[in-house]
């Protein structure tokens, strides 16, 4: 980027050094702080200057979850710009989402302006008083990796490129920016020097003698077992592992998994069932599971041995997290598997590995068996099972389908066998995170298919009408099926686990767990001109789903309210 010319306003050299950097995208929700970025938009219709493109998104949840679901596809990080505190309070949710799955995003937001008078940006109206805070970046600063605030005279281009190095810099998460309404107004101040480098600092990678200890561990294990839930986010981490398991003959687990990490069809893959397998393992490797298990219910044999790998095998940003570890190693899932591959070959034994493989092909044939029976009863159960639901996704999806996961099917009954091709909930718990990303990823990836799954609880908290907006209005055409239990099933379960035999328990009905009456949520998308459909009998399910497809490969959004029981495990 040159020096900006002495008409160029900060604004502008804002929305350009994005540019610059790769982003494509900025998700905005615009408020009387945007001032200088609609002038900028405004000076450059003619598309002088290379700027990202700017979405208007009516509702802050929808912009971050649009920017997190377009990552997890496009591999590079997209923008939100949303207004002063008010704007900021409502990303919070997706600011937690965000971190806990650590996702770089650049949350930008104005901040009202500071002066009464004296500048052309100064107040004019009367909430210009009621918007100002003592420490706007204090709402969202545990929650992101740096924050800060552009004051006059520094040149903006530098602190885009740092906001975006640090969120690109492993472990990888949300930056927050505040941008004052007058030093957006003032005429841009030149970046000192210019770089053109890689965004993020260069991930570590584990040293030679880490990767050795591991290999010895492994090598000398019965039963060694992997563990992860977001190692298949990268590609190459997703190619590496599949090839390293099938070799050595290494059963995978996925704990809580918010990524495919393993192809369904995988020889190795053994499900999520950590409740059963995680005594058995003599050696267990961690690799990018912040919560490997949950120690109340299952924990690791005495004798076990435990290894962690990840950017931060600590997950020091967990303020309190206890579990077993042998062997803490630092760097990237995506860096370590080849170093790992290679350290194992001539240390294990070839009728080792064998006899572990004929040992994995028998549990997971009883695993598959297992799964079978579970589908097949669910076909004609009432009232519908989520399990019939996944089984006819399965049938009619894509093999590159992606599916966004919020509580709405068992990601043990879907088939998926492609890296990226799937979002699950997230550790954070913030509702309503299923619906943006589905338009997020179908923005990073128009060709495909994007089914987003959710509970109903999920797409209340989803802002559904600027969502089918947005869909309508950027032309995403995505399939969202609501699982609609008419309750919050996760309350409810979390109730009964606590207290299974208590009053809540035998209550006709549960306090503050009932979604009744349930509304018509199919009706919501044909206001934005999409096909709502609703399903209560099992026999019309698959012909429903078809037709859903049907509307979406044509170019049309559809939405498919299934009344069914609680979710299947």
């Amino acid at each position: 980027m040159r020096d900006p010319d002495p008409q160029t306003i900060s604004a502008q050299a804002y929305l350009s050094r994005l540019a610059d950097r790769g982003i494509e995208y900025v998700f905005a929700n615009a408020g009387t702080d945007f001032a200088p970025i609609i002038e900028s938009l405004s000076i450059n219709a003619n598309g002088r200057r290379k700027f990202p493109r700017v979405v208007t998104v009516p509702h802050e949840n929808v912009a971050m979850a649009m920017a997190h679901g377009y990552y997890k596809v496009a591999g590079k990080p997209a923008a939100v710009m949303v207004h002063v505190t008010v704007g900021t309070g409502n990303t919070v949710n997706g600011i937690m989402n965000a971190a806990r799955d650590n996702i770089p995003i650049l949350l930008a937001a104005g901040r009202t302006p500071i002066t009464e008078t004296g500048h052309k940006a100064s107040r004019n109206r009367p909430i210009h008083w009621g918007q100002e805070s003592f420490d706007q970046g204090g709402m969202v600063r545990e929650f992101t990796k740096w924050d800060y605030e552009l004051r006059s005279g520094q040149p903006v281009t530098a602190i885009v490129d740092r906001a975006l190095d640090i969120a690109m810099s492993e472990p990888r998460g949300p930056v927050y920016l505040t941008l004052p309404r007058e030093v957006l107004s003032d005429t841009a101040t030149a970046m000192r020097r210019d770089t053109d480098h890689p965004l993020g600092a260069m991930a570590a990678v584990p040293s030679q003698e880490a990767i050795t200890k591991v290999a010895e561990m492994i090598a000398g294990a019965q039963f060694p077992l992997i563990l992860t839930s977001a190692l298949g986010r990268s590609p190459e981490a997703f190619t590496v592992l599949a090839e390293l398991t099938e070799e050595f003959a290494l059963p995978v687990l996925q704990s809580e998994p918010n990524d495919l990490n393993l192809p369904t069809n995988h020889a190795m893959n053994l499900g999520f069932d950590v409740k059963s397998m995680l005594p058995r393992a003599d050696v267990v490797l961690v690799l990018d599971a912040p919560v490997p298990w949950v120690p109340k219910t299952v924990t690791p044999a005495p004798d076990a041995k435990v290894i962690h790998i990840s950017p931060d095998p600590l997950q020091t940003q967990y303020p309190f997290r206890d579990f077993e570890a042998d062997l803490l190693v630092t760097g990237t899932t995506r860096g370590a598997l080849p170093l790992l591959r290679e350290a194992l070959r001539g240390r294990l034994k070839r009728d080792d590995i064998e006899a572990r493989r004929k040992t994995v092909a028998a549990i997971r044939e009883e695993m598959l068996a297992g799964r079978r029976r579970a589908m097949e009863a669910a076909k004609a159960r009432m009232p519908i099972s989520t399990a019939h639901i996944a089984a006819c996704l399965n049938e009619l999806k894509a093999e590159d389908a992606i599916i966004i996961n919020e509580l709405g099917v068992p990601m043990s009954q879907l088939q998926m066998t492609k890296q990226g091709s799937y979002m699950g909930s997230l550790l954070a718990g913030g509702l309503g995170f299923g619906l943006g990303a589905a338009l997020g990823a179908k923005l990073a990836a128009p060709e495909r298919e994007v089914i987003s799954v959710v509970g109903d609880g999920s797409y209340m908290f989803g802002n559904p009408l600027p969502f089918h907006y947005v869909g309508r209005s950027e032309n995403l055409p995505t399939l969202t099926i609501i699982s609609n239990n008419q309750s919050w099933h996760a309350v409810r379960a979390s109730t009964l686990d606590v207290f299974p035999d208590g009053h809540a328990a035998k209550a006709n009905s549960m306090p503050l767990t009932e979604l009744k009456p349930t509304p018509d949520y199919e009706k919501v998308i044909t206001t934005c001109g999409g096909v709502g459909m609703k399903v209560e009998q099992p026999s019309d399910l698959f012909d429903t789903i078809k037709r859903g497809f049907e509307a979406v490969r044509s170019g049309t959004p559809a939405l498919i309210n299934v009344i069914t029981q609680g979710r299947d495990a």
